[in-house]
């Protein structure tokens, strides 16, 4: 295997989830249907999808053990700090990686998803 080409997520509730990703994160929808949303990430560079689930999720803990990264082309302080404007709560303060400065979030299902500057 050379690459990893997409992720998709599955949610409790879809509708909930793009709001979420689009209102609160900023993210751009590419396409959707009432069964998933594909969002495009830094101009197209990534994408990755929500979907309605593929098996029942009641009584499961969505999330654990999973995360996405995103790199970002911007200042990582001022991205936190704009998430924290929009309602987002962050998980503890920017660290520094191996990979460059780095903050966590969670959606709203519990999947953690990381914002990590590299310049």
């Amino acid at each position: 295997m050379i690459q990893l080409t997409f992720a998709s997520l599955q949610v409790r509730n879809l509708e909930a989830s793009i709001a979420f990703y689009t209102d609160k994160l900023g993210f751009v929808i590419d396409n959707a249907n009432p069964q998933a949303c594909v969002f495009k990430y830094n101009q197209g560079q990534a994408s990755f999808a929500i979907r309605t689930p593929l098996e029942p999720l009641e009584g499961k803990e969505l999330g654990v053990g999973m995360a996405l990264w995103f790199a970002v082309n911007e200042n990582v302080e001022e991205l936190k700090e704009k998430l924290i404007a929009n309602g987002i709560i962050t998980l503890g303060p920017i660290i520094d990686t191996p990979f460059g400065r780095a903050f966590h979030v969670k959606d709203i299902d519990g999947y953690k998803l990381t914002f990590l500057n590299t310049i």
